[in-house]
């Protein structure tokens, strides 16, 4: 199949709006809940009182957020980006992003198995099918370093590649090995930017916000090049 343009991710235009809908309202709420903590525990503001505020909840805390973005790599009532700023904020870089990836192993094995147990129709029911070609053409052997490049660069939709992922014959435990290793350096650099964003370094975040959405933003417009070029190293001559 030749990828004359960006292959699309969604099962339907309906399917595409739903989630950008769920996005925007829980964007939306997300904001709305953190002005209005803000505004009752003002201390919230201080990222060292913030983290000792935290710590008093124990481990209930760090499973919060892993059961969160957990649930994001799902059904993304919540973006993980959200998430891991709020983790490094309250976590620092290191130990939030040790929580984010725990959640998002939890959520990636979840997705995987689910598109194994139901198969390619539950899949086709959520992502386009022209999507699942496009791994149908690549072969067993070729998934798993496509999908380590696809998760590796920003941009591109992470948590759907997992529910496709799961329809191919790859062991389980390497899928998510993979998803993990590809996405753990966007998600530490994410932690970074909320760590900076609490410290008070608005100079160090704010060069570190452009670099993460100009490469999400690069990633997301070239994904049709980036598949075309993986499926032509990727099939022998």
């Amino acid at each position: 199949m030749e990828l004359s343009r960006p292959p699309r991710v969604f099962r339907s235009g309906t399917a595409r709006r739903r989630f950008l809908f769920h996005a925007v309202i829980a964007a939306v709420v997300v904001l709305a809940a953190g002005l209005l903590v803000v505004d009752r525990f003002e201390f919230l503001l201080d990222p060292a009182d913030a983290r000792a505020f935290v710590s008093d909840f124990g481990v209930f805390a760090p499973l919060a957020l892993i059961a969160l973005q957990a649930a994001q790599v799902l059904v993304a009532p919540i973006p993980g980006q959200v998430l891991a700023v709020v983790a490094g904020y309250l976590f620092g870089p290191w130990w939030g992003t040790f929580y984010n990836m725990i959640g998002i192993a939890i959520g990636s094995t979840a997705a995987f198995w689910l598109s194994r147990r139901y198969g390619r129709s539950y899949v086709e029911g959520i992502v386009h099918p022209e999507l699942i070609e496009t791994f149908d053409e690549l072969g067993e052997d070729n998934v798993l370093a496509t999908l380590f490049v696809l998760f590796l660069v920003p941009g591109m939709p992470d948590d759907v590649l997992c529910f496709v992922g799961g329809i191919t014959r790859i062991e389980l435990r390497k899928l998510v090995a993979v998803a993990l290793v590809g996405r753990a350096p966007g998600f530490f650099l994410i932690n970074v930017f909320g760590d900076r964003l609490g410290s008070g370094d608005i100079r160090g975040a704010a060069v570190l916000a452009v670099v993460l959405v100009g490469a999400s933003a690069l990633g997301y417009l070239y994904r049709g090049r980036l598949l075309a070029v993986l499926q032509r190293e990727e099939t022998p001559p």
